[in-house]
């Protein structure tokens, strides 16, 4: 992902805070480190004294090309337990231990790091990192809602290996997901979590219907934008369930992950997570057909040189499906329409006539000639409405793109609450 982009008179770099605390994840932050210094962001890195234990200083003036401290005592002239804060963009905290929540959500401010968090006016993320009986517990628990009521991005940790032979919530999120995470809030600037409170849920992916047990009929999604639009639902605050359809992407942090191959299997799936979700957003590109029959053994080629015939059946409507029969009242519906034009008509013809055959709320028109959007970091798209103007979102990350279909779901759900 590329750094955030800025132009005029406000072309720097930007400045990026990385706090370390002292937990054994700490060697995980110089991975975040290069990722944020190769995608041109200004690092300076704040260790705790105890984070030094763990990674020295030499390491981290080595890959962020700055003298580091750890305590308000060095260049006190240049008075840093203030400037740092008070001149950066945006502050990360990677690993937060439960003392480092602790801390902030007190106030205390007892070396540079924890003074650059009071002195901070930019977004703050912190990534949690601990034994998930410390994370678990009630006054850790309260910390977090603390911070996340004062509007720091306390992402969920995850789950997995934890020190010694202990698994379970608390492991660190892997440094490129809190790298994504960071650069979403970061081009977002100080937004607070708008979503807090709703469910949603994603689909992403491309769903395969098997032929034979090696063969299948499939599609080229990636599931890259639904994992965005997960992802950045989470960053905001919303309850996210994120139903993926054959992708090779890690799991986004703090978001329930179901796993379905067939066009059916996400189709239930699906209608059971909806049951009690506010919006629905489908990104997922379900096959239109599967075989009407599937082989117990691999089809072979034919000695006369012809192709067997296979005979095609058409899956359910998934879209269609719930927009038109709404598992609860005020879910809100998002489709994709991934077109191409033709001799019948442009893309655009044949996506308002999909949202008016669909009957969604809202329809995100990617155009895919040539096989463009799939796979790629970038993305570019139309947003179109029952009765309202289109509206062209430009070509950008698709965390980007993400956010500007959130920011029009949650106008939709505001709207429908009035």
């Amino acid at each position: 992902m590329a750094g955030v982009e800025r132009s005029g008179a406000d072309s720097r770099k930007p400045r990026v805070v990385l706090g370390v605390s002292g937990g054994i994840a700490a060697y995980k932050a110089c991975e975040l480190l290069r990722r944020f210094t190769e995608s041109d962001h200004d690092v300076t890195v704040v260790p705790t004294r105890a984070a030094l234990e763990f990674v020295g200083a030499p390491t981290w003036a080595a890959l962020s090309g700055k003298e580091v401290a750890a305590d308000v005592w060095a260049q006190v002239h240049e008075v840093p337990h203030v400037r740092i804060g008070q001149q950066a963009d945006l502050v990360v905290v990677a690993p937060a231990t439960a003392d480092l929540l602790a801390k902030a959500s007190s106030g205390l401010a007892d070396d540079l790091l924890t003074n650059t968090l009071l002195t901070a006016r930019c977004p703050v993320v912190f990534a949690p990192a601990m034994h998930t009986e410390m994370w678990e517990h009630p006054a850790t628990q309260a910390n977090v809602a603390m911070l996340r009521e004062r509007g720091a991005h306390v992402i969920e940790p995850a789950v997995g290996r934890l020190t010694g032979v202990d698994t379970g919530k608390g492991r660190l999120p892997e440094p490129a997901e809190i790298f994504a995470i960071s650069c979403d809030i970061l081009a977002r600037g100080n937004a607070r979590r708008d979503l807090d409170g709703l469910k949603v849920v994603v689909t992403a992916g491309g769903t395969r219907e098997p032929l034979d047990p090696v063969r299948f009929l499939g599609n080229k999604s990636s599931g890259l934008q639904g994992y965005a639009l997960a992802r950045t639902a989470c960053a905001r605050g919303a309850e996210v369930t994120l139903i993926a359809a054959n992708t090779t992407l890690p799991d986004p942090t703090g978001v329930e992950v179901f796993k379905v191959e067939t066009t059916a299997q996400l189709q239930e799936q699906t209608l059971m997570a909806c049951k009690d979700a506010d919006a629905l957003v489908m990104a997922a590109a379900p096959a239109d057909f599967r075989p009407q029959g599937v082989t117990s053994s691999k089809i072979k080629k034919r000695e006369d040189g012809t192709a067997p015939q296979i005979e095609l059946a058409i899956n359910d409507d998934i879209l269609a499906g719930i927009s038109h029969n709404r598992p609860n009242p005020g879910l809100v519906v998002v489709g994709f329409a991934a077109e191409t034009g033709d001799e019948s008509g442009s893309i655009y013809d044949h996506a308002l006539a999909k949202l008016a055959r669909k009957g969604c709320d809202l329809l995100v028109l990617n155009n895919v000639s040539g096989g463009q959007v799939f796979g790629e970091d970038d993305n570019e798209a139309v947003l179109l409405a029952p009765d309202v103007e289109a509206e062209p979102i430009s070509r950008g990350p698709k965390a980007a793109v993400a956010n500007v279909i959130w920011d029009r779901v949650s106008k939709i759900i505001a709207q429908s609450q009035r």
